[in-house]
């Protein structure tokens, strides 16, 4: 029976760090601030933001919101992106995607400031990512993987980690912090092959699926003594939730698993706050131009 690595433990450390910095700001006269873009009401944006919002009260942090309707023009948008830019009182900034089809997305995406941008979906903020420079944020579930493979203390360099999926701001983010940790990294994606994705995940001694496809990770796929980190969120066949590894089959072979819901998940957001803390931080440590 494989140990679970519940997320909420990994949360409340990362909300201590969060209260201490937050203490030490308020010393000096600085609320840390989150803007929150929302264009149109999509119930999971609505939760998430409330959620969100909760949390960041709980911790000290101020909220912001800018709310638009599935209607906004371009121009409204940025202007609004501009100003959180010359704000020095809005540290982070979170833009709910996907955006309608008439905002053009790379058009958005140069506009807000790497230094602002809480959930590193921007070029710029993406590009200091892979480069290690300016910040060090990582998208905020990738940062969450991480956090969470930290915390339970297992050790990354040398190790052999297969990753599924590659999407820019997960399973790729994933891959690229691993590799900064000195891990051996490979990575599968749709179109690998059925039999490949089964030899290398039962190569690897971690393995992260970030693919959304519930049962995906099944006892074919494991061996004992790896750890499995489940980063999926998809509505299984009763109707709940559930991750990308067929829980059932996977668990009672591996060393360590992540539950889903009540893993990666319960991370994620405190992420976000820290992000916009650590940008609170550097505002105040950057001299004055």
């Amino acid at each position: 029976m494989a140990s679970l690595l519940r997320g909420e433990p990994v949360a409340e450390n990362v909300r201590r760090r969060i209260r201490e910095k937050c203490e030490a700001l308020q010393k000096k006269g600085v609320i840390p601030t989150l803007g929150i873009v929302r264009v149109g009401s999509r119930g999971n944006d609505i939760a998430y933001e409330r959620g969100a919002m909760k949390q960041a009260r709980a911790l000290g942090v101020d909220v912001k919101r800018f709310l638009f309707d599935e209607t906004v023009s371009i121009e409204d948008l940025r202007r609004t992106l501009e100003a959180i830019n010359a704000d020095p009182g809005i540290h982070g900034c979170l833009i709910f995607r996907p955006l309608p089809p008439h905002l053009d997305k790379m058009q958005l995406s140069g506009i807000l400031r790497p230094e602002k941008d809480a959930d590193v979906i921007t070029a710029a903020a993406m590009g200091q990512m892979v480069t290690r420079t300016g910040n060090d944020f990582a998208p905020c579930t990738a940062a969450a993987c991480l956090e969470l493979l930290r915390y339970y203390r297992f050790p990354l360099k040398g190790k052999r980690v297969t990753v599924i999926g590659k999407g820019i701001n997960v399973g790729l983010s994933i891959a690229l912090l691993l590799l900064n940790e000195e891990a051996t990294v490979s990575v599968c994606h749709i179109f690998t092959a059925p039999a490949e994705v089964r030899r290398l995940c039962r190569e690897a001694e971690i393995i992260v699926s970030a693919a959304g496809c519930a049962g995906l990770i099944g006892a074919e796929h494991v061996r004992p003594g790896q750890i499995v980190i489940d980063v999926g969120v998809n509505t299984g066949a009763d109707g709940k939730i559930c991750g990308d590894a067929d829980f059932s089959a996977v668990e009672p072979v591996v060393q360590a698993v992540t539950p889903v819901p009540g893993g990666v998940g319960a991370v994620t957001s405190c992420i976000l706050m820290e992000h916009v803390v650590d940008a609170a931080v550097r505002s105040v440590q950057k001299p004055p131009q």
